[in-house]
């Protein structure tokens, strides 16, 4: 047997992961945000954050050396995991040898910024539900999350832990400092929540920020393409200047001070306003009005 090879109650100790990760030359790459969860309460707990079992498809990103990944399969799930590092996906895949439900993929996540890696896409369903289930890499964890949320088959819930202040973004209400572009792509199509804090010792190497666990659900129904696009123009037209007034950054995305303000009148809107203090319904009413915002600032 293994010296990886999890037991009857639990993982291999850390100490024995240690040596693993040793013998292969391994140190934590800040660039990737390796940072292990070690604590088995705590990851049991993410697991039922989830809400995830028999049954359920379930993508884990970065799945380390798979200790999450254990959890996970306990709960009954098809667990897809895509790391990164070729050296962790060994020790998971030997850690996880015996599991029959378990499919790794050794890649970066997202081919690009906007865009998933073709065979993490191939390995989840087409059209039945599935689950994002992880412990985020901190410098993935916004443009994966957003990238995710605009599929075709978007996932059925997300539950993941995060930076704190990336999970304090994506939570974030109207009229704070958090609230903007990952926010509101984000909550345009899903409820978010803080569910739990996590702190800093439970985790190796430790890393000089606190994190959370924020859980996603979707809402009944989805945002049109073509108005989530439009949405989404407009918002970073407005957040590229976001503690200017809103009738300053109308006027420039507009091409003119008149129709800034035409647009202003039309959705309400104070102009001394700055883009953090509108609302889910108030973007979208002023995306109605100005289908081509935003193309201002693209292009200037």
């Amino acid at each position: 047997m293994s010296a990886l090879t999890p037991g009857e109650h639990g993982r291999p100790a850390w100490s024995v992961l240690r040596a693993a990760l040793d013998e292969r030359g391994f140190r934590p790459s800040r660039r990737l945000g390796q940072n292990f969860l070690l604590d088995e309460n705590m990851l049991r707990a993410i697991v039922r954050d989830a809400e995830v079992g028999p049954g359920d498809t379930v993508l884990e990103v970065g799945p380390g050396c798979g200790t999450l990944s254990l959890h996970l399969l306990r709960a009954g799930v098809n667990l897809v995991a895509v790391e990164i590092d070729p050296r962790l996906a060994e020790i998971a895949a030997e850690l996880l040898a015996a599991e029959t439900r378990f499919r790794l993929v050794v890649a970066d996540a997202l081919a690009t910024k906007h865009a998933i890696e073709p065979r993490v896409l191939a390995a989840l369903p087409d059209k039945a539900p599935w689950h994002l289930v992880a412990n985020l890499p901190y410098s993935v964890a916004g443009p994966l999350l957003a990238t995710v949320a605009q599929l075709e088959n978007p996932p059925a819930s997300m539950t993941v832990l995060v930076q704190r202040e990336v999970a304090q973004r994506i939570a974030a209400r109207p009229g704070t400092d958090a609230w903007g572009p990952l926010s509101i792509r984000l909550q345009i199509d899903y409820d978010a929540t803080l569910v739990r804090s996590v702190p800093a010792a439970l985790f190796w190497p430790k890393p000089d920020v606190e994190s959370s666990v924020v859980r996603l659900v979707p809402h009944p129904t989805r945002m049109e393409p073509r108005a989530r696009a439009e949405l989404s123009r407009l918002v970073d037209g407005l957040f590229q200047r976001r503690r200017q007034s809103l009738a300053r950054v109308l006027a420039t995305i507009a091409g003119s001070r008149e129709t800034g303000v035409r647009w202003l009148e039309a959705a309400g809107l104070d102009p001394k306003a700055r883009a953090e203090d509108l609302d889910l319904v108030t973007l979208r009413r002023l995306a109605t009005l100005a289908p081509d915002a935003g193309k201002g600032l693209e292009s200037g």
